[in-house]
């Protein structure tokens, strides 16, 4: 599948205005692009962000709060923000995801 570049900098965009401290889910990204039905397309494109510049991909996990699977870092990156993880080792969606709209 290929992904043009305009979508690429549309969904890093998205991820660069995710506030320190904050979260946002695959499936919140594609909303927000009016892309609702693509957030692993939304995955994609963040697995292959360096080629693109330094986003904080580190702060998109999914709907449940999980950590990516081969991101080693990411809740190290998400403690020194002050995201806390839950004992099963998510994020507590209700208490650290963005809301764009507020």
């Amino acid at each position: 599948m290929r992904t043009d570049e305009h979508l690429i900098y549309e969904i890093l965009s998205v991820v660069e205005e995710i506030p320190y401290g904050h979260v946002a889910s695959y499936g919140q990204i594609a909303r927000l692009i009016g892309r609702e039905r693509n957030s692993r397309l939304v995955g994609k494109v963040l697995s292959m962000s360096e080629l693109y510049g330094e986003y904080p991909c580190h702060r998109v996990v999914n709907h449940a709060g999980r950590l990516a699977p081969h991101f080693y870092d990411q809740g190290a990156r998400l403690r020194e923000e002050g995201v806390e993880l839950l004992p099963n080792g998510r994020v507590d969606m209700k208490k650290y995801q963005w809301k764009p709209e507020e």
